[in-house]
């Protein structure tokens, strides 16, 4: 299986992602997965991503793609393989609405940057079966905006009754951190965790992340 990761940063630049990079390949390593990572977002293009099958985004700010680059992803997601969102990729592409749509929302704020606890929803998955029916970290949290459950398979979320909720910025206080959904022929998989650098080291958070490129390759359901 071969992978694509893009880490652009056109805002924020995020200080986990030289260990987001160098956990990915070893993943990949262990797991005879081919993991190719870029800054470089002209490498976005129809004929390069005609022989992956996964492209991974840990992206800010608006990325300049031109309307080809653009349909090039959209196509290669809807005709069957798969995008793979890491933490900020909910907070990029805001200009290009489509691609909210497909990666399900846009982030809308991080209120809250401390240990919370974390509610499985869904515990019957790759990317959730290590994690219990609920965990603790300390992370950035995200929220979303243009984001409906109804449109997607939420996976875990987070537990209000562990953050000062007034903080929030949701009518229906609906803080889900991590979601899963088809796409066309294809499978979009995004998890909001990722933040803190340390992360990136743990154990569980390898398995987690194994287990979203897992679904998202079509390896396991």
């Amino acid at each position: 299986m071969n992978i694509l990761m893009l880490r652009h940063s056109a805002g924020f630049e995020h200080t986990y992602l030289p260990n987001a990079e160098v956990t990915l390949k070893e993943i990949g390593a262990a797991n005879g997965w081919n993991v190719t990572t870029t800054h470089r977002c002209d490498r976005i293009t129809a004929e390069n991503l005609e022989n992956q099958d996964i492209l991974a985004f840990a992206t800010t700010g608006n990325l300049p793609f031109d309307d080809a680059q653009k349909e090039a992803l959209l196509s290669f997601v809807r005709n069957g393989k798969a995008f793979f969102g890491i933490h900020n990729a909910t907070d990029t592409c805001y200009d290009w609405p489509e691609y909210g749509e497909m990666l399900g929302g846009y982030f809308a704020g991080h209120p809250w940057h401390q240990e919370v606890n974390v509610i499985v929803e869904d515990g019957n998955h790759p990317a959730t079966r290590m994690l219990g029916s609920s965990f603790k970290v300390v992370d950035e949290i995200y929220t979303f905006k243009d984001w409906d459950r109804s449109k997607t398979r939420v996976l875990m979320r987070l537990d209000n009754d562990s953050i000062d909720l007034s903080r929030g910025n949701r009518e229906d206080h609906d803080y889900a951190l991590g979601w899963c959904h088809t796409y066309g022929k294809g499978r979009v998989m995004y998890t909001a965790l990722g933040h803190p650098d340390a992360l990136w080291s743990e154990k569980w958070f390898h398995e987690h992340i194994i287990g979203c490129i897992k679904w998202a390759g079509g390896l396991e359901d």
